[in-house]
């Protein structure tokens, strides 16, 4: 593995930063929450991103897609994180579309992926019904009928609900909550009957909703894969996943630790700058060496990714990299604040919106303490 972006990665890397500081700043996320706007997000910028190719990153050529690979939008997360773009690039490119890819058929991919890589369909990936993080636990009921399936039951936090056109549902169809045998994925329209949407308002300004299904009616065709046999695909997805949103974490403190270093190389007290303070220097040289190690752990994560079949443990990967980027984050949001003394807590300043994205993100798909039981699972302690 090298740390070194290729010429073409640093060209994407380059372009995609030059976009977000030019067209969506966090200026943009703020605006977002002043208005209230439901959607979440400007239809323009999502269009503008779609049109630079990011909505298919990821998606095979054969739908579509560019097929740049995970390390391509890992680059691209990175650069969202700095500026806390407002896009449905998790919950569509990273979860939906990855869901579709593993566990679709031939004719779903078909349907959706050339539709989200150009923009004209977003779909929302339904998969939380408690507080916590657990796929296991899913208990939404998927009972099979002469023609297809019934739904019933309840998502919370659903990512871009508001704005979906289809969902990717994480249900039940055999067996009890806890169990892993027995999980079946769906793809479903938004507008089918029996589905209602209540949407949130989140600390971060993201758009989510919880989702109520009441005897929603599919057809067969809506199973992705086998029924019953979804988990593996499930587990895949979201290690995939963890490690997008990881990425997108690596971005957002990399940029609050640059903004605390400029800040003491301008900020004086009794003369000088703070940053000549020792006890600073040491909280700061802590962050840079934090950072330094998530970096490494992400860039590994992501290059494994697009090893495919020679990849080393994925999973052991995804949780390592989601527990110690949860921690690194709740670490320089807070010393963001803090170190920027009064200002830092107003809202006029910009630190605010990078703490409640941190406290947001640390909580999907597993917080440290999930993930960090999780790897000592794996490595069987």
């Amino acid at each position: 593995m090298s740390l070194v972006f290729n010429e073409d990665q640093v060209m994407l890397q380059e372009s995609a930063r030059s976009f977000c500081r030019e067209q969506a700043p966090v200026a943009v996320l703020r605006k977002m929450r002043d208005t209230k706007d439901p959607l979440g997000y400007p239809k323009e910028l999502w269009q503008s991103m779609v049109e630079l190719g990011w909505a298919g990153m990821t998606v095979p050529e054969a739908y579509g897609g560019f097929e740049f690979g995970y390390s391509g939008l890992g680059i691209v997360l990175e650069e969202t994180g700095r500026t806390l773009v407002p896009a449905p690039l998790v919950s569509t490119v990273l979860l939906s579309a990855t869901a579709i890819n593993l566990a679709g058929s031939e004719a779903q991919k078909s349907a959706l992926l050339p539709a989200i890589a150009s923009g004209e369909s977003i779909v929302a990936f339904a998969l939380e019904e408690g507080a916590f993080h657990n796929p296991a636990q899913v208990a939404l009921s998927a009972v099979k009928t002469a023609d297809g399936y019934e739904l019933s039951g309840h998502k919370k936090f659903v990512l871009d609900a508001a704005a979906a056109d289809h969902f990717v549902i994480v249900a039940r169809s055999a067996g009890k909550a806890g169990d892993t045998d027995g999980i079946s994925l769906f793809v479903v329209d938004v507008n089918a009957p029996g589905i209602s949407i209540q949407p949130l308002s989140m600390v971060d300004s993201r758009s989510a909703a919880n989702v109520s299904f009441d005897k929603v009616k599919v057809p067969a065709n809506a199973l992705m894969g086998a029924e019953g046999a979804g988990w593996p695909a499930l587990q895949r997805t979201l290690d995939i996943a963890r490690i997008g949103l990881s990425a997108e974490m690596l971005g957002s403190i990399q940029e609050v630790f640059d903004r605390i270093v400029d800040y003491l190389k301008q900020r004086t007290q009794f003369g000088v700058q703070i940053g000549a303070f020792q006890a600073l220097q040491h909280r700061a040289a802590l962050m840079y060496s934090e950072v330094e190690l998530c970096k490494s752990l992400v860039r590994k994560a992501l290059s494994e990714l697009d090893r495919g079949d020679e990849a080393e443990d994925i999973p052991a990967l995804a949780s390592m990299c989601k527990a110690k980027l949860s921690e690194v984050s709740a670490l320089i949001s807070n010393e963001g604040v803090q170190m920027h003394g009064g200002i830092g807590m107003t809202d006029e300043f910009d630190l605010g919106f990078f703490l409640k994205r941190a406290r947001v993100a640390q909580q999907t798909l597993g917080d440290a303490l999930f993930h960090r039981d999780r790897y000592a699972t794996l490595r069987g302690f």
